[in-house]
């Protein structure tokens, strides 16, 4: 029976992957990546030749009993995302589940996140901390924001540009205008800006910008 290796991959700067990641890739059968395409990029960068297949939200469910079978008859296998680490709001926790289950077994490498250092950039407390992810886009939205009103640690959450404002804005309406705060994007990468200050400060800081990137919002805890 073979294994599942779980590889984070870079979030902006390519010089950040571990040389272990590389080894594996090299070595197994076959990747499972989010967007080939993406990842086709860093297989060049380190002239990995390793086969590539598809593996993210839309197919998983269908591919996930075949993969299980390639896996038991000794076919190895790694996955990774276009960024970070998978299974992080990412694509992955199917089939890790399900090797589990199976009793595959399954190794999971160090290595990028950008909540991790949003987290020590904000210099909120970090000694307990609550890793929300993306927030609804519609639906159980503001009853997730209001579960968290009496939050005592540090939160964390992941946001698109598209939303970032709206849910700064959120913040405002359910935390408080002067609730601190910490955002940071572009992680690793050329214009990498963390913000910090009360929840109106940030907000306006970025409604006068041009917004680009991935965003991490840091939220300090209840006091």
């Amino acid at each position: 029976m073979s294994k599942l290796y779980i590889i984070p991959t870079p979030i902006g700067n390519l010089g950040d992957f571990t040389l272990r990641a590389v080894e594996i890739l090299k070595k197994v059968n076959i990747v499972l990546a989010e967007d080939t395409r993406v990842s086709k990029k860093l297989f060049n960068h380190y002239d990995i030749n390793t086969i590539m297949k598809a593996h993210h939200q839309f197919n998983e469910h269908r591919e996930l009993d075949g993969l299980i079978a390639k896996l038991k008859s000794g076919t190895s296998f790694a996955l990774i995302s276009d960024a970070g680490t998978p299974c992080i709001s990412d694509p992955g926790f199917l089939l890790v589940r399900e090797c589990i289950k199976n009793e595959i077994s399954v190794e999971t490498l160090p290595g990028a996140t950008a909540m991790i250092p949003a987290l020590v950039n904000s210099g909120f407390a970090s000694d307990r901390f609550v890793f929300e992810g993306f927030l609804p886009v519609k639906k159980g939205r503001l009853t997730r924001i209001k579960s968290l009103l009496n939050e005592e640690r540090t939160m964390i959450f992941y946001e698109s540009p598209h939303r970032v404002l709206k849910t700064l804005n959120n913040f405002i309406e359910f935390f408080s205008a002067e609730r601190n705060v910490a955002v940071s994007r572009e992680i690793t990468k050329l214009f990498e800006e963390t913000k910090r200050g009360s929840l109106i400060e940030v907000y306006e800081y970025f409604s006068q910008k041009k917004l680009k990137g991935e965003f991490v919002v840091v939220l300090e805890g209840k006091k």
